[in-house]
């Protein structure tokens, strides 16, 4: 594959730890669509004051209790109603789901009691191979390496991507391969887990960073239990989450933005393979972007083929060739006569598979995953 890269200047203030998330997610709206009967007192004063001037403004909008932000920091308020789908486990490829999906009584962020699937995903995708990761040498091609992608661009991890670290980042402490023209690459399950602590190492700076299944714990897949409702429910206005954004079909969970400036101080590039994904010692492979792998079948006009399901069950498509004229709301997704509502992934040079959950989450479950916190390689999703 072939992308554009875009030289930029990173700020080089070395992260020493990163924050790990809880499972964060939007308020309640239990309106979830035009027959729901399921309205609470709550939602009841809520819909009152959207719809009666004189209605008491004074409710408890000052914060948003899910992610401490004020209230006018937190993102615009999707629609009241929208189409939804329930999530569809028999969407999920054979052997992405390890042992049998339950479902289960749940309370979700906003306090709605509903019905949740329980599912285990395996942990390590079973539509591809992971890797290839970092290139062995300054001559190798795009074949031969995975990509690099840092909020600004996409980049081929070959050899000239190597050899021209100092001048895409305009730092000449970059040299990331001796003499000979050989990559510096983390060799042993040892130095790929002292690259990715936060104080990475000296020895293992200027180090492509990649990992591998049999330096995981026991040399097997991690797997990660989600706790998804059932049918989406919207909640009063859409948020950002601390967890994991969602679940791919085939297996793997979607994390949080990487931790770029972090990996960039730190002289590492924390390569991911071509479908985005890369390992961490503690979480295993997972995901930061989607370049369209793993998608299901699809021949709907103008819509991409759906690859996952967000943490409150909407369905996640790959990302559209041109997002900007397709109507996206604020997290990137839109509601359609046959998917119903669904999100757009974002391009994988944004660092960020879904900016924003517009429905509810399961309050105590949206991330089973744990570990200390993400050096480079990792990223700073799973907590």
């Amino acid at each position: 594959m072939v992308f554009n890269r875009r030289p930029h200047v990173v700020a080089f203030a070395l992260v020493m730890a990163l924050i790990t998330g809880a499972c964060g997610s939007a308020t309640t709206d239990d309106n979830t669509n035009s027959t729901s009967e399921q309205a609470s007192a709550e939602t009841d004063t809520t819909e009152a004051a959207d719809t009666d001037p004189d209605a008491d403004p004074d409710t408890d909008a000052d914060t948003d209790p899910e992610t401490d932000q004020p209230a006018e920091e937190a993102a615009a308020e999707p629609e009241s109603s929208v189409a939804t789908n329930p999530v569809d486990v028999g969407l999920f490829f054979d052997g992405a789901v390890v042992g049998d999906v339950t479902t289960e009584e749940c309370t979700l962020s906003g306090g709605a009691t509903t019905t949740c699937y329980r599912i285990t995903v395996a942990g390590d995708p079973v539509t591809y191979e992971t890797g290839p990761f970092c290139p062995t040498s300054i001559t190798d091609s795009a074949d031969e390496g995975g990509i690099w992608f840092d909020g600004d661009g996409v980049y081929d991890l070959d050899g000239a991507f190597i050899a021209g670290l100092a001048e895409l980042y305009d730092d000449e402490n970059w040299m990331m391969f001796d003499e000979d023209g050989n990559v510096l690459v983390t060799e042993t399950a040892e130095e790929f887990d002292l690259a990715a602590r936060p104080d990475v190492d000296p020895s293992l700076q200027n180090h492509c960073v990649e990992g591998r299944l049999e330096w995981l714990e026991n040399g097997e897949p991690v797997t990660t239990t989600v706790v998804i409702p059932v049918e989406p429910v919207l909640a009063d206005a859409s948020a950002t989450t601390r967890g994991n954004l969602g679940v791919t079909l085939d297996g793997i969970v979607i994390a949080q933005s990487a931790p770029v400036d972090a990996i960039l101080a730190a002289y590492t590039i924390a390569a991911f393979d071509d479908c985005g994904g890369h390992y961490n010692p503690v979480d295993g492979y997972h995901l930061h972007g989607a370049v369209g792998c793993s998608e299901l079948e699809s021949d709907i006009d103008g819509e991409t083929p759906q690859f996952a399901y967000a943490m409150d069950g909407f369905p996640v498509h790959s990302p559209l060739d041109d997002a900007d004229s397709a109507d996206l709301d604020e997290c990137g997704g839109h509601e359609h006569e046959e998917l119903g509502y669904h999100y757009h992934a974002n391009s994988a040079e944004q660092n960020l598979v879904i900016t924003c959950l517009v429905g509810q989450t399961v309050a105590d479950a949206a991330d089973a995953a744990g570990g200390r916190p993400d050096g480079p390689p990792g990223g700073d999703e799973e907590g």
